[in-house]
């Protein structure tokens, strides 16, 4: 994820970020959520923070606890988030970060890198069509998650982190057909 990294200022935080991460956009979409009552969104977005941190110990090969149950985010949970986001690419930015295995995970960092880039695309566009608002995240993204994502598949299938695959027609663009590959429907709206 380091080489090649094109940086784009954050437009809230104008700092600099490493935008292939992908991560940004799901930055900038917690920004953009319309008021809504915090039950309605806090699982998705508690879920979401909880990765974010939890993927900041991996990259620095420490073990990380999903076990625990997210941390509810109240306040001014936007600007934690953000916070969390660039912190979080800053730890897979290090170098070093993508070598070697990562944590109790015991899985080659790289791969681990694309699991937090992909958890947080899926489940951006997860929270975006809940709250019914537009998400693609960048194409060069998509297409590294998809080879990635592939060679995941059976055994996050197995493990119940993705669903069964669901059909989708030929004229599928890229990320239609990796939603589908986790088990998501992508044409589903919300009602």
């Amino acid at each position: 994820m380091r080489s090649g990294v094109r940086r784009r200022r954050h437009p809230d935080r104008r700092r600099e970020v490493p935008y292939e991460m992908g991560l940004i956009a799901v930055a900038e979409l917690g920004g953009q959520l319309r008021p809504l009552h915090l039950r309605a969104r806090a699982g998705p977005v508690d879920h979401l923070f909880q990765v974010i941190v939890n993927f900041q110990a991996l990259a620095a090969k420490k073990d990380s606890d999903f076990g625990a149950a997210p941390e509810h985010l109240t306040g001014a949970w936007r600007d934690r988030f953000a916070d969390e986001t660039v912190r979080l690419i800053a730890a897979w930015d290090a170098p070093g970060a993508e070598e070697g295995t990562s944590g109790a995970m015991g899985m080659p960092a790289r791969t681990v890198g694309a699991m937090v880039v992909g958890d947080l695309a899926v489940h951006g566009w997860d929270l975006a069509r809940a709250t019914g608002q537009p998400y693609e995240p960048d194409a060069a993204l998509v297409g590294m998650l998809g080879a990635e994502f592939e060679a995941l598949a059976p055994t996050a299938l197995k493990m119940g982190v993705f669903g069964e695959p669901v059909p989708v027609g030929e004229d599928a663009g890229p990320f239609e057909a990796l939603l589908a590959m986790t088990g998501r429907d992508p044409g589903w709206s919300r009602p």
